[in-house]
Formats: structure tokens, sequence, C-alpha cells
């Protein structure tokens, strides 16, 4: 089984970012300067970082504020937020730990104080985002680095 755990340290969001770059730059093709921006600074974004038994990382998500800025103790000034950056290893892939680091983002978003949340799914996962109680909200199907995918959103509360 996994841990999932918020980050708090520098070592481990790299252990994030190795994930993503895994999955969306060497699976995915997208390109490693889309991949890493500007969230990704434990000061801006939370992340979680999904641990297996032998303390290997296999799957990481981050959260961040939605539509509009933060205030000055680094809070959203907005009840949404966005959930990004969902990755999972492709060796652990259909054990539950998207499911499971899913719900991890979604508590600390409670705890932040969200009521909503964003996300934009790749339309490969969807239906994933479905089971979890997320609804598409219009069926337009954008591009973002080349692959499509369309916004949904869920209420947690």
């Amino acid at each position: 089984m996994a841990n999932i755990f918020t980050v708090n340290e520098v070592a481990d969001l790299r252990k994030c970012l190795q994930i993503r770059r895994e999955v969306f730059v060497t699976e995915q093709g997208v390109p490693d300067e889309l991949e890493v921006d500007e969230w990704d600074d434990l000061a801006r974004g939370i992340h979680v970082l999904a641990v297996d038994d032998n303390q290997q990382p296999v799957a990481t998500a981050r959260l961040i504020p939605y539509g509009s800025p933060l205030n000055s103790e680094h809070q959203a000034t907005s009840n949404t937020g966005k959930v990004q950056r969902v990755a999972v290893r492709q060796m652990v892939r259909g054990l539950g730990l998207g499911r499971a680091v899913m719900t991890a983002i979604e508590q600390l978003a409670h705890q932040q104080g969200y009521r909503h949340l964003v996300l934009d799914a790749q339309c490969t996962a969807a239906e994933f985002y479905r089971q979890l109680g997320y609804q598409q909200d219009s069926p337009e199907i954008f591009l973002d680095a080349g692959i499509e995918h369309v916004r949904m959103c869920k209420t947690l509360f």
C-alpha cells in the first residue's frame, strides 16, 4: 500500500517532478519547458506524493488557487482550487493510486477552505474523474501541450 503525504521538502518536490517528467514528458511527449512552471514552488503550489512500501515515488498531484490571486499569506482569495499534474507511474497504474492521490488532494482542498475544484482532464482520463464525482462543465475539447482535454469540476461541500 502507498503512503501519501503533503510535500514540504525540496527533495520530495524533486520526486514529484521526476514522476511527472516520466509520465508527461517521456510517455506523452509534452515538452519539458511546459511541464514545470511557477507553481512548482513549495511556497505556491500544494503537492502530494505517494510512495510505495519501499519508499519509491509512484504518484503525485498538485493543487493551486483558481481564478484569483493569493493573499500575503499565500492563501487563495477564492473558494475554488485547481487540481493539476496528476500522474501515476506506468508500472503501478490500475492499483488505485490515482484515486488515492485525488482523495488526498480533495481533503487538502477542503482544509484550505476550497468549496469547488476544477481540473483540465486529458480526454482519455475523463471517465476516471467522472467516477470520482467530477462533471464536465462544457462539451468543448481543447488542446493543452498538444493533448485533447476537457474542463471538469466538482463541489466538495
